[in-house]
């Protein structure tokens, strides 16, 4: 009797098929003398379309809805339906004796298989595989640990809630915008609140009026001070004000009523989960969040280098400790070795921001595996992101950075003027990236022989004029650490408690969201900055007020964790969001707003017939548009095959 193991594609599954010794390639799998590796293509099943379930929901029309199926049906993906029948047919066979789910250990891989069991009627025995690296090692540990695929049904009813969920808001919202203005528009619990922080950014930057403003320096015998008032306040916003304190303080005397000193520490940072990553990759080399994560997917599945990049933890946990050393070992290359090289030589003691346990969720934080890294083999863009993985990895395991803080505190006349400067005394972390530290020495030591009392020579004093400026347009870097964080966007302090642990999306979708909001021209990339298109601004004024809050998706998102830890039951969730979809339905419905079309410069225009119909000649766009908002709206993730050319499959 054999095994049957199933990946996600096909890439992971010849790694699993090499591990396991199965050498005989046959036509969508691999096979040995014990176990048979095969693969999705992403996603095999999908949730039906709507007139899958009434051939009347073909029709665009508002009578039609809310479209809301008694029963959730699926159905076998065209474009891989080839896959699924081997898949099937593998499970079919009377040498299988139980299945071993190998897609990526998360939700949404979760998800992947099930429905593929599901589908292809799969009534037996099913292990699970939970790995978080595709090194060898990994997979044969992962193999000799395999869990009860019990263990993961509240797992997989969470993916499925979200599953059904998206379907039944984003497609009934849609069809409800589109059959109400005439247009080719889209709304989703995630897309739209996300498009609403840049939308209500930009009526800030309109609103906004520059002030002018003055600061008072002095310049005290070489040193810097800056004047504050009692209240902490260090500017003046009417000039004549600013003047009358330059006069009046000119040929006063500089007496020096302060002088501290104070040792300081400052951690390392946290190790990278997808998120922080991705901000990074885009502040330093203006990655978009897509780019990003397709370059760590190239790290973690061909490379093996890195480990399972669509984790939102940035801990590891305590019985990895014991890897810590080989892993640098692995990284004890040029142009890491001069910072590798002190860590091999002492016994490795990191602390809890970098050890622990209750802190990672699925997976822990994105550090380099055991496999020997040859720079020489990566691409430029694989090169400097993992120089970020590396660069952190080796940060958080350096001790804290320590220095002196002197301040100094000056009066002139009745007014007070301040300055600080830092003395390092231990680099610590920042030895990994030295050009973090920027230091005077010879300021610090002159300011250190200061004593209260002290008269200090006042070479110069001057007013400098700026302008209050705007709030920054987003990048992508701002963008997802505020869809990370919504809760500023909250005004109610009561509901604000809601988003504390969740957030838009989770960090294997938010790529995903932003592409798409570019994609249907809501929003336009110039440079490294998020700009809304008329098209976008004008789709937050129409869709219903609660779904342009980032409440919505972290209710969703903390009920979806609840019913995977078992603590919610997934079927309450679905009813309460069938009641929300007809609540939202309506608004559009009797919504007394206009829109006026917006089309994108290299498109024409799409709905060129009956309203609301995506049928008839001329219309082939639209039938496009009508498709991908199933698949859109079913799934939150489309990855990118390295095998297969499915460049317009949407995989869940």
């Amino acid at each position: 009797m054999k095994k049957l193991v199933l990946a996600e594609k096909p890439s992971v599954g010849r790694d699993l098929a090499a591990a396991l010794g199965c050498g005989k390639n046959e036509k969508g799998y691999l096979e040995g003398a014990r176990y048979i590796v095969t693969w999705a293509l992403g996603h095999l099943v999908e949730l039906a379309e709507p007139h899958d379930y009434n051939p009347e929901w073909k029709r665009w029309e508002m009578k039609h809805l809310p479209m809301v199926p008694e029963k959730v049906k699926l159905k076998v993906m065209r474009k891989t339906s080839q896959q699924f029948q081997v898949v099937r047919g593998l499970m079919k066979r009377a040498d299988v004796e139980e299945v071993i789910i190998a897609t990526d250990a998360g939700r949404e891989g979760e998800l992947v298989a099930r429905w593929i069991i599901m589908k292809a009627g799969w009534k037996g025995n099913i292990s699970r595989l939970w790995i978080s690296s595709q090194t060898d090692k990994a997979i044969k540990e992962g193999f000799a640990n395999l869990k009860s695929g019990k263990v993961y049904i509240p797992l997989y009813q969470a993916a499925q809630a979200r599953a059904e969920a998206d379907w039944l808001v984003g497609l009934n919202v849609t069809r409800a915008l589109v059959c109400k203005f005439n247009s080719q528009l889209s709304a989703g619990r995630v897309q739209t609140p996300t498009l609403n922080i840049i939308v209500e950014r930009e009526h800030e930057i309109e609103k906004f009026i520059p002030k002018p403003f003055w600061t008072l320096s002095a310049d005290l015998d070489g040193i810097e001070t800056e004047w504050k008032s009692k209240d902490d306040k260090n500017r003046f916003y009417e000039k004549q004000s600013a003047e009358e304190m330059l006069k009046k303080l000119k040929g006063q005397p500089a007496l020096v009523e302060s002088v501290s000193k104070k040792k300081k520490t400052e951690n390392p940072p946290l190790a990278y989960d997808l998120t922080e990553l991705q901000r990074e990759a885009n502040k330093q080399f203006g990655y978009s969040a897509k780019q990003t994560l397709q370059i760590i997917q190239v790290l973690y599945e061909r490379h093996k280098i890195c480990t399972y990049p669509r984790t939102d933890s940035r801990h590891i946990t305590e019985d990895m400790v014991s890897t810590l050393r080989e892993r640098l070992l692995a990284v004890n290359v040029h142009p890491w070795h001069p910072a590798v090289a002190p860590l091999l030589k002492e016994e490795l003691k990191p602390g809890k921001n970098f050890v622990d346990s209750s802190k990672v969720s699925d997976h822990h934080a994105i550090i380099p595996t055991e496999k020997k890294v040859n720079p020489a083999a990566l691409s430029m863009d694989e090169k400097k992101v993992f120089d970020l993985i590396v660069k952190r990895f080796l940060e958080v395991l350096y001790p804290a950075y320590e220095y002196n803080e002197i301040k100094l505190a000056v009066k002139i006349g009745s007014e007070q003027f301040f300055t600080s400067e830092k003395l390092p005394l231990s680099l610590g972390w920042k030895l990994v990236c030295s050009a973090n530290v920027h230091s005077k020495p010879q300021l610090v030591f002159k300011m250190e022989k200061l004593r209260p009392g002290d008269r200090l020579e006042v070479k110069s004093m001057q007013l400098h004029e700026g302008r209050t400026t705007p709030p920054l347009r987003y990048t992508e870097a701002s963008l997802l650490a505020a869809m990370e964080a919504p809760g500023k966007f909250i005004t109610d302090e009561n509901l604000r408690e809601y988003v504390k642990d969740g957030g838009l999306g989770t960090p294997a979708t938010r790529a995903e969201i932003i592409e798409r909001l570019v994609s249907a021209y809501y929003i336009e990339r110039k440079g490294k900055t998020l700009f809304p298109t008329e098209k976008g601004l004008q789709l937050v004024t129409l869709v219903p007020e609660s779904m342009k809050s980032p409440l919505l998706t972290a209710e969703w998102e903390k009920r979806l964790s609840l019913i995977a830890q078992g603590k919610e039951n997934w079927l309450k969730f679905i009813a309460d969001i069938v009641d929300n979809t007809r609540e939202l339905v309506k608004k559009v419905q009797f919504s007394g707003k206009e829109y006026h079309e917006v089309i994108r410069p290299d498109e024409k225009v799409i709905f060129e017939e009956k309203p609301g119909l995506p049928t008839g000649r001329g219309n082939r766009k639209q039938k496009s548009f009508e498709r991908s908002l199933v698949k859109q709206y079913g799934n939150q993730r489309k990855r990118q095959e390295e095998e297969e050319t499915l460049g317009d499959l949407f995989d869940f």
